[in-house]
């Protein structure tokens, strides 16, 4: 064994509030734990339990003692499963939490490359907002989150981050498709499809267009990534959004990304998290990394 029994033991009488009751429990001779302890608080120089007439209760070093305990507990049965997860990949489920236009792109290609290699893995992609997975990760119902803009938290562990700058996503065909980067003025010229007030977005592109002085009237405004794209993809509309949106209509030359060339968008950051201090399922671990594939050949 890896880890001493005492662990168990200390752990079962502070829940059992009784060496008895823990002996029973634990298949040990009552006496066997009782020298445990014992000898544990010599050594300590503290008692652990406080003998009550109807049993035991951990004494403030006891209880600082059992924290330790039962956090070493139980990431060594995080081990054991990580160990055993290694042996096969034979089942299981990863659940992805993220956003409409990186469920279509990033997350559905690395799920798929996944999936090739693990059949018997089952992917599910959730579409939330920002503060859905944030929650979801947190709460341990998602086991990878992916977005725009996640608020910081101690709870959060950050796996891969990037500052990805919005730009102007438009058709092949649109006469703005022949520059490499286009000042922000000439996009003003053409029907212009803005993020409404509910997406954090919202404020990057508006702040931007009054900062450089242009009044914008935009023709379309909504809440969704997909309606944006399927707008610019239809006519000479411009929608700013993150290359990182578009993978799968880049890929299929449906939407280009320029980038505006005299203004700079303030920050729009991409990330994948998971929740802090928390075991790593095997292929949470390995999806993660194919995710982190697909972004780096998008940013490079």
């Amino acid at each position: 064994m890896l880890h001493s029994r005492l662990l168990r033991y200390i752990d079962e009488v502070a829940r059992c509030g009784s060496i008895r009751a823990a002996g029973e429990k634990l298949h040990v001779a009552p006496s066997a734990i009782s020298k445990h302890v014992l000898l544990l608080e010599e050594a300590i120089g503290e008692p652990l339990f406080e003998r009550l007439p109807r049993g035991l209760r951990p004494t403030p070093a006891g209880e600082i003692l059992l924290a330790h305990v039962r956090s070493t507990l139980s990431e060594y049965r995080q081990v054991e499963a990580e160990i055993r997860d290694l042996k096969t990949l034979e089942k299981g489920e990863v659940i992805i939490a993220t956003m409409t236009g990186l469920a279509s792109g990033i997350a559905s290609t690395a799920a798929t490359h996944f999936c090739a290699s693990h059949p018997h893995i089952k992917i599910s992609i959730r579409v939330m907002s920002v503060l859905e997975i944030q929650d979801a990760i947190a709460s341990g119902e998602a086991d990878l989150g992916l977005g725009f803009n996640l608020p910081p938290s101690p709870q959060l562990e950050t796996l891969w981050e990037m500052d990805t700058r919005l730009g102007a996503v438009i058709s092949p065909s649109h006469p703005l498709a022949r520059m490499e980067s286009i000042p922000l003025a000439y996009c003003a010229s053409y029907p212009l499809i803005f993020p409404d007030r509910s997406m954090l977005i919202h404020g990057i592109v508006a702040d931007t267009f009054a900062e450089a002085g242009l009044s914008v009237e935009p023709a379309f405004r909504t809440n969704s990534i997909e309606t944006m794209k399927r707008l610019a993809a239809a006519g000479e509309s411009i929608a700013f959004l993150s290359k990182f949106d578009i993978v799968e209509e880049y890929r299929q030359d449906v939407l280009t990304y320029r980038q505006i060339r005299d203004r700079v968008f303030s920050k729009n950051m991409l990330s994948l998290v998971r929740r802090a201090k928390l075991g790593r399922g095997l292929a949470s671990v390995m999806l993660a990394e194919e995710i982190i594939g697909v972004l780096g050949e998008m940013s490079g």
